[in-house]
């Protein structure tokens, strides 16, 4: 799921498709590369001590912090970014000693880190027991519809060939072949799951060690299999024009993305920032935010973010 992904972001990475690249895991607990401090201009004004917000070493949590962070200036904080901290553990602690204190967090990942036993899935489940599960100094606002998670796609013509809108759907497929790094075929939201929670037995699993990088994405669309295991807001489903199978059964935990805040930098004010980026905030938005980010201009993460509050009347 990235620190899979946290436990994601607390539990794996290192893909094909790399962090910095795209919507990655988020819960990798990969030890991550050093931290460097990027500031955002503060407006003057401010009503409460500076918020630094931390973001995590891949671009997507890079996006999501200067986003944070740049809302939280223009309605006059004092806020800046410090991007590229590492992976959880190092972010973690960055939030308890007061080096940063606001962070872009995915829920699934993050509760698994705090309650390695936890076993909520559905949304509303999953943010009661965070809630529950984190320290005293610690706390999540509103999450967003957003999601980074593990996502089971198909391919726009094989979707309509097979009537295809949910992950139930594809019980009515005979002789389904399915690609993904290769923990999936004991992971537990993986073919297991698939048999237990939806019934869809037989599969034919092909691994593939990319992290739903250019190789799963490959094996799709030449046919090769017809379902691929990957990260719902990597750009290539776009690009692809690939259909993410919906999960009403929550297979997969839910990984909304929702602020981490320390409580002493928490406020009614900020609280209403956060909660209305995350109004705003879906998966496909995120989808969006990963496509230009890796687009041929390569623009940097500040001005993804800048583009994107502006459009959604936030700046």
């Amino acid at each position: 799921m990235k620190v899979t992904r946290l436990v994601a972001l607390a539990a794996a990475s290192g893909l094909a498709l790399t962090l910095a690249a795209c919507g990655s895991d988020p819960t990798n607990t990969s030890a991550g590369s050093g931290s460097k401090a990027s500031a955002s201009s503060s407006a003057s004004g401010s009503t409460t001590q500076p918020i630094v917000v931390g973001s995590a070493s891949f671009g997507e949590s890079e996006i999501l912090a200067e986003i944070y962070a740049q809302a939280l200036t223009a309605k006059g904080f004092d806020a800046s970014t410090h991007l590229d901290i590492g992976q959880r553990e190092a972010y973690i602690g960055a939030l308890k000693d007061g080096s940063i204190s606001l962070f872009p967090e995915y829920t699934g990942n993050l509760l698994t880190y705090f309650d390695p036993k936890a076993t909520a899935t559905a949304p509303a489940d999953v943010d009661a027991a965070l809630k529950a599960a984190l320290p005293d100094t610690l706390t999540t606002l509103t999450p967003s519809a957003a999601e980074d998670k593990d996502s089971y796609n198909v391919t726009a013509d094989f979707a309509k060939k097979n009537n295809l809108h949910t992950i139930a759907d594809l019980k009515g497929v005979s002789g389904l072949s399915l690609a993904g790094n290769p923990e999936l075929k004991t992971r537990s939201y993986g073919v297991p799951g698939l048999d237990k929670v939806y019934g869809i037995s037989g599969i034919s699993f092909t691994p593939i060690s990319d992290s739903g990088g250019p190789a799963t994405v490959k094996a799709l669309t030449s046919g090769k299999v017809d379902v691929a295991d990957i990260y719902s807001t990597t750009p290539s489903i776009s690009q692809n024009h690939l259909v993410t199978l919906s999960d009403p059964k929550n297979l997969v935990a839910a990984q909304n993305v929702v602020p981490l805040i320390r409580k002493d930098h928490d406020s009614a004010d900020v609280d209403a920032v956060l909660n209305a980026v995350s109004a705003k905030l879906t998966t496909a938005s995120l989808l969006e935010l990963n496509t230009k980010f890796n687009g041929p201009d390569k623009p940097k993460a500040a001005d993804v973010a800048a583009d994107w509050l502006k459009a959604n009347g936030l700046a």
